[in-house]
């Protein structure tokens, strides 16, 4: 018996992913049908005019929230959107987006309903997650006088994950790829955004305007 149920397991999960595959199969002929080049063009290069640092959620996928084509958005995605100054893989993407890519906007995008931050607003223990957590945490203490005027606890969590956003969009801004882009090419501008699960809308919260003064500790001077 075990085994019959670990081969019916087998074929449902191949079932699955054999679904995706085809579903990519027809959509990838749609758009042949609907444009012969689309490919041609797609494949020589990417000219994206925004990064987009957002939640690994898989329901808030960039390209599909906003209606955007393949191209137009870089994408970095982790647990609760979070810009950490000792993530490689993001310091990276940044870097790449912002140095080689040029983008004219950096857009972090936090959501309403997100499990990272409603974990952090806990005393649960995860294990390895802790680590990550503790960023949102930090933010989380800063904000206990403004998150205490909340009675409602959805509310209260919503507004945790839109200041989440913003507390990230501040630590873009203390990163010398930033400040450096700044000085150099007065750009990118950068967002902090809130998508709302219950209705599909995407509100922005902050926009910081390329060359907006930084506090002292966290600047830095570049050679001329």
């Amino acid at each position: 018996m075990p085994n019959e149920l670990s081969a019916s397991a087998k074929a449902t999960a191949m079932k699955a992913t054999d679904r995706l595959l085809l579903q990519n199969q027809a959509w990838s002929q749609e758009q042949r049908a609907r444009d012969p080049e689309f490919f041609d063009r797609l494949s020589e290069t990417q000219t994206p005019t925004h990064l987009w640092i957002g939640c690994s959620d898989s329901r808030v996928a960039a390209e599909t929230v906003t209606g955007a084509k393949p191209g137009q958005i870089f994408v970095q995605r982790n647990i609760a959107n979070l810009v950490v100054p000792t993530d490689m893989n993001l310091a990276s993407v940044l870097q790449y987006a912002v140095d080689v890519l040029k983008v004219e906007h950096v857009i972090v995008c936090g959501h309403h309903g997100c499990g990272g931050v409603k974990a952090a607003m806990g005393d649960a223990d995860f294990g390895m997650l802790n680590g990550w957590l503790r960023n949102i945490k930090d933010v989380y203490e800063r904000s206990t006088e403004e998150l205490s005027r909340i009675g409602d606890r959805r509310q209260r969590e919503d507004r945790m994950c839109e200041l989440n956003a913003i507390a990230q969009v501040q630590n873009l801004m203390r990163t010398s790829t930033i400040q450096k882009a700044w000085s150099e090419r007065r750009a990118p501008w950068l967002h902090a955004w809130v998508y709302g699960l219950s209705d599909g809308i995407l509100q922005e919260l902050l926009s910081v305007e390329p060359g907006t003064p930084i506090d002292a500790p966290f600047q830095f001077k570049f050679a001329k």
